[in-house]
């Protein structure tokens, strides 16, 4: 890339914990936040599992009117923003004491399901005759751009605003239309948002009905298992991140700390099935190929990945193949993991989150672990750091991020000096 790209704010929401730091430092002492779900009665559900963020109270972070105007999956999106922007000193206690034109601030919100939770509540309240009118904040709540339209209008924002809805790639492809808006001038600062909460009886029904959920429901904390033989499904998880980005010249002119650079970005397409990736891989290896090459950089060069490692019997193999392929002798010299095992799969939120990930292993040397990895599968056979964290120097650090209808996207980190 041309311009040197930089991130200067992070904020994530997990299941795992709230805040950047409190996030990253319970994944690497292997908390998992898996447990049976407690925002509905999951009892008669064929999954009763998932990766809800706890103790989340809305009004820390927005007025009781702006938590009554968004659904959880925006609440999420602006808490994390919140904690971002104060990172990145774009948080002033006066608009007009903000040190970027708000006309050069976008917002890109990356989210798979938006809001098919608050669909499903409704329509169910109708059918049973519970509602006899639907409120006028409805249709508001479930287009997944309020999500960005409600931190631009909180903030006095008013660059870009773009919403992409690309499976669970999606929070990864905010951040790489991030890029884009950046690269091509249309932004100094770009807000890149991932956001999920659709933990709800009928999303449930029908991932478990195309048998692509873990069915351990009398085992939560071990049923996501990445790479591992006994490993039956991924298990829903529900968050947010947000990542600020600028060119490097843009966050020292106003005197930013700088996180790390992003070196490389990619998205591809299997054009292979709908929900199943290509057996061979074709897509994911493209696509962290020409990462590599945007970055100018060689395969050797990589020191971590982030695995997209979902613990499904299919996906964590071919992964594992496209790794292979791609990095030949130095696959086996890589370290990766798989963070699911501990956050479950946050979908859209899960490629910012997981990106958060990456900055903070290379700021403090330590790669998370995959939890709950005991049984060796004889084709998932690299080095996922597994159970327990490791110290480890890294420098650069890739995140994947693949999804249904063939989405693939990856992202590179490098250590920022």
């Amino acid at each position: 890339m041309n311009t040197p790209i930089v991130i200067t704010g992070m904020g994530a929401v997990t299941p795992v914990g709230i805040g950047v730091d409190t996030y990253y430092h319970n994944l690497i002492q292997g908390m998992c936040g898996i447990h049976r779900i407690s925002h509905f009665d999951a009892s008669s559900l064929p999954v009763q599992i998932a990766a809800e963020v706890p103790d989340f109270d809305p009004e820390k972070y927005m007025s009781r009117k702006q938590a009554k105007e968004m659904p959880l999956f925006m609440q999420y999106g602006y808490a994390a923003a919140e904690e971002a922007l104060i990172d990145a000193g774009l948080h002033p206690d006066r608009p007009e004491d903000l040190p970027v034109s708000p006309e050069r601030i976008g917002i890109v919100v990356g989210t798979a399901f938006s809001g098919l939770a608050t669909i499903a509540e409704t329509q169910d309240g109708v059918s049973t005759g519970t509602h006899s009118k639907i409120s006028p904040r409805f249709v508001p709540k479930i287009i997944g751009n309020i999500a960005a339209a409600q931190i631009a209008i909180a903030k006095g924002f008013r660059g870009p605003s773009l919403t992409v809805t690309t499976a669970c790639s999606s929070g990864a492809d905010a951040l790489s239309t991030g890029m884009m808006l950046i690269g091509s001038g249309e932004a100094d600062v770009v807000l890149c948002i991932g956001v999920e909460a659709a933990t709800c009886p009928i999303n449930i029904m029908g991932l478990a009905s195309a048998h692509a959920l873990s069915t351990y429901n009398d085992q939560p904390e071990t049923a996501s298992r990445p790479f591992d033989a006994t490993r039956n499904g991924f298990v829903m998880g529900e968050g947010g991140g947000c990542i600020i980005i600028e060119t490097e010249e843009h966050a020292k002119a106003r005197r930013a700390a700088i996180h790390a650079s992003v070196i490389g970005w990619a998205n591809s397409t299997d054009g292979y099935h709908v929900t199943a990736p290509h057996p061979e891989g074709i897509g994911a290896i493209y696509c962290m190929q020409r990462c590599i090459e945007k970055a100018g950089i060689s395969v050797a060069d990589v020191d971590y990945i982030n695995a997209h490692g979902t613990s499904t019997p299919m996906g964590d193999i071919i992964e594992t193949t496209a790794i292979h392929t791609l990095f030949g002798e130095h696959a086996s010299k890589l370290a990766i993991s798989s963070t699911k095992g501990a956050t479950g799969h946050m979908m859209g939120a899960g490629g910012i989150v997981e990106t958060i990930c990456c900055v903070k292993t290379i700021q403090e040397g330590i790669i998370p672990p995959t939890l709950n990895l005991i049984t060796p599968d004889p084709q998932c056979d690299l080095d996922y750091t597994p159970n327990s964290a490791r110290k480890q120097s890294v420098h650069i650090a890739m995140s994947n991020a693949f999804g249904f209808g063939g989405q693939n996207s990856s992202i590179l980190l490098r250590e920022y000096q």
